[in-house]
């Protein structure tokens, strides 16, 4: 496993060894050890599995206790996954970085705690899973509208008017938050 960091310290795209042949392929998508090795640490506690079709746009979520590290991937489609610093005392607080990531590239990326995540799916369906290293917290979430002007994400072409969920369309401005929102 390769591990290729990005501009935002901590989240990193992980690109798996993949064994193919005339049959189809083999990846490991996790590993304890190889993960070690690639200095990720997080004891991941649950999976999860969601299936969206084009259009929709899932995020921008965050737990402010209890927050998680996710290790996401892709199982079929396209899709623009983004991650936010919002750890109040970050140097790159408010900053984003985003991938697409695709069943045809089989990639993940690695967020660890204190960032928002969210993701737009680009293809006609997608499947996404990602692993947790804490459980979901109803009470801790906290969330950032998906098109932020102070934040600024340049979402792939064709989302203006993504599908979202009541809760994703209710969510604030970043600089709205309070600073008993942010995790440290």
């Amino acid at each position: 496993m390769k591990r290729i960091d990005t501009a935002l310290a901590g989240v990193c795209i992980l690109e798996p060894t993949v064994h193919g042949d005339g049959r189809g392929f083999f990846l490991e998508s996790y590993n304890r050890k190889a993960f070690a090795d690639l200095d990720i640490h997080d004891e991941f506690v649950q999976d999860n599995h969601s299936r969206s079709r084009g259009g929709v746009l899932r995020g921008l979520h965050f737990q402010v206790q209890q927050a998680q590290s996710k290790l996401v991937r892709v199982l079929r489609g396209e899709v623009f996954d983004v991650a936010i610093d919002v750890r109040r005392d970050s140097a790159q607080f408010g900053q984003w970085f985003a991938v697409t990531l695709s069943e045809d590239e089989p990639r993940m990326l690695y967020i660890p705690k204190g960032f928002a995540h969210g993701f737009y799916v680009i293809s006609d369906m997608a499947e996404f899973t990602y692993k947790v290293d804490d459980f979901y917290a109803p009470e801790h979430e906290r969330g950032i509208i998906w098109n932020d002007p102070d934040i600024d994400i340049t979402w792939p072409p064709g989302c203006t008017n993504p599908v979202l969920s009541d809760r994703d369309a209710a969510h604030g401005r970043f600089a709205d938050l309070e600073e008993s929102d942010l995790p440290v």
